[in-house]
């Protein structure tokens, strides 16, 4: 399909929840407690969106969140959003011969946890913004009232929801803390950097 077909149709710019289990997008060995984390460290309300990067560890080395703009689902908008916050919080990847690091994506919405074409839209954005920054594609989770889903694995919970509290950050496990929370988690390079 050409780039300018594909420019004029939005809509092709998902993925269906069959794509994406067929990326091989890797599991998180504790869904809950990275949602938990991020849940507790950006307390997103519907319509927030929380890009974060994972070392191989599973270690939270920098996340952002923001609100998504009242406007039609589309997957390269989404993609541009993601890539600038990425941008803001960690340094490109692209020297690396394979990604090291994975970018993980938590969108707060009404609605149930079935997957939706606006679920299809930032799924596509998250594949393509990973690629342009040299990371490797994570998990899809959604949160809602109802709780947490990781889209594709059929895992999920009740506990965090978007009703819920956040926990305090020094009780949710497996979440290293670099820097308190100004509007996104600056990376341990940004970190270092910073110190000297």
């Amino acid at each position: 399909m050409s780039t300018s077909a594909v420019t004029a149709n939005p809509q092709t710019r998902i993925l269906e929840p069959a794509e994406w289990a067929a990326a091989g997008i890797p599991l998180l060995r504790n869904p809950r407690e990275v949602v938990s984390g991020l849940h507790s460290r950006h307390r997103p309300r519907p319509a927030t969106a929380v890009v974060a990067v994972l070392d191989p560890d599973e270690r939270l080395r920098a996340s952002a969140s923001f609100t998504r703009r009242p406007a039609p689902a589309d997957g390269w908008v989404f993609r541009n959003a993601l890539l600038a916050q990425l941008r803001r919080v960690i340094p490109h990847d692209l020297r690396r011969r394979t990604p090291v690091r994975t970018a993980v994506l938590l969108y707060c919405r009404e609605g149930d946890t079935r997957w939706t074409e606006e679920d299809g839209a930032w799924m596509w954005g998250l594949r393509d913004a990973c690629t342009l920054h040299g990371l490797r594609c994570g998990a899809y989770i959604t949160l809602t009232r109802d709780g947490w889903q990781v889209l594709g694995e059929g895992r999920g919970g009740r506990r965090p929801s978007a009703d819920s509290r956040p926990e305090p950050l020094d009780s949710v496990a497996g979440v290293d803390v670099v820097q308190p929370r100004t509007g996104g988690v600056a990376s341990e390079v940004l970190r270092r950097a910073a110190a000297r």
